[in-house]
């Protein structure tokens, strides 16, 4: 076993549990565009976010999620690279594919776990698609998230063992709120699984991931920041005109689970 490692007190305090502004960037203000969810909480909040961020929506192919990435994940100190997800390291946007020095899409809710593969929907929305070191992703495989185990020799500050996979602090927050989009926003309508959080791991091909209590921590741990901030606006004003609400408002997380 491994201790907790947590962020400063003062990234806890007064910022996890509160509403980050976002800029409108020529659309709706998030005001608006929440306006459906006022005073709503529980499955009522639920349903009526799922209700926001499912219309109007423009669904990816896979091969269209390539160059989405390289817009929502690039390095504002390089653009021609990518950050990538779990080890934080900037890579050349051209060097993406199978080979063990490159990256790839992860999908942070793993394509088996409601078993969609990669068709449109839930498998190429790039909410939760991620550049990742390819043998980096090949190692999380398909576990859910939690505390614990050995740390990744290619990935240092993440931890895996046989069921579970904790990223580094720096994301455990976005992969949090990544994971509770995709269960607010699939939830068996339009052909797709029913995607739900539960408090559990190991849930092989069920259309589950947890655990919903750790996941929670994490939403508080780390609060979403500049750039996660900056790529739910890329998603929202360049690709699938919707957000993640998880990200502008990371306090519905407690208010729906």
């Amino acid at each position: 076993m491994k201790t907790t490692r947590w962020k400063p007190l003062s990234l806890l305090l007064g910022v996890a549990l509160v509403a980050i502004p976002v800029p409108s960037a020529g659309a709706s203000t998030a005001d608006d565009y929440y306006q459906d969810a006022e005073g709503k909480t529980g499955q009522e909040l639920k349903t009526a976010l799922h209700g926001i961020i499912s219309s109007g929506t423009t669904t990816l192919d896979y091969d269209q999620v390539w160059d989405a990435i390289k817009v929502t994940d690039e390095d504002p100190n390089n653009p021609n690279n990518v950050v990538l997800l779990y080890t934080g390291r900037s890579q050349g946007k051209d060097t993406n594919g199978g080979d063990a020095d490159n990256w790839n899409r992860e999908h942070v809710w793993a394509k088996s776990h409601g078993d969609f593969g990669t068709s449109p929907g839930p498998g190429t929305d790039v909410h939760h698609l991620r550049a990742t070191d390819v043998s980096v992703n090949s190692e999380r495989g398909n576990k859910d998230f939690d505390m614990g185990g050995e740390e990744v020799g290619e990935a240092p500050g993440n931890f895996t063992d046989g069921d579970s996979w904790e990223p580094r602090d720096e994301v455990k927050g976005d992969v949090a709120r990544m994971i509770f989009y995709m269960s607010v926003r699939y939830d068996g309508g339009d052909g797709f699984p029913d995607l739900e959080v539960n408090d559990q791991v190991d849930n092989g091909s069920a259309p589950n991931i947890g655990k919903v209590s750790v996941l929670k921590q994490w939403n508080e741990q780390d609060p979403p920041d500049a750039g996660e901030q900056r790529r739910n606006q890329v998603i929202f004003d360049q690709f699938q005109h919707n957000r993640n609400p998880f990200i502008d408002h990371p306090e519905w997380v407690s208010e729906i689970w």
